[in-house]
């Protein structure tokens, strides 16, 4: 997921095609949540390594629509079906690609 963070503590990702704003503070995101859900997820940051804590906090910030749409993608890419991929040797120095 490219992602970038903004000074009022959202990530601005795709999702669906659509640009939208999710929440990147631990905070933030824990308010989204249901109560249990609440209590998982401070189980889970307790015990996430901070190498790690970046990409925890992205899976439990996007909402559950982004989170198929990735699974459907994977799934396409393991099926041999690699339509919509830039291949990595077409990126060029910046690794940002462009189209």
């Amino acid at each position: 997921m490219s992602q970038s963070v903004d000074e009022a503590g959202t990530w601005t990702t795709v999702i669906g095609g659509e640009l939208v704003e999710i929440p990147a503070t631990i905070d933030g995101i824990r308010a989204t949540l249901s109560a249990e859900r609440a209590a998982e997820f401070d189980l889970v940051i307790a015990h996430t390594h901070a190498s790690k804590l970046p990409q925890v906090l992205a899976d439990w910030a996007l909402p559950p629509e982004a989170l198929a749409e990735e699974d459907e993608v994977i799934a396409r890419l393991k099926a041999g079906d690699h339509s919509d991929s830039i291949p990595q040797d077409d990126l060029g120095d910046g690794g940002g690609g462009e189209r």
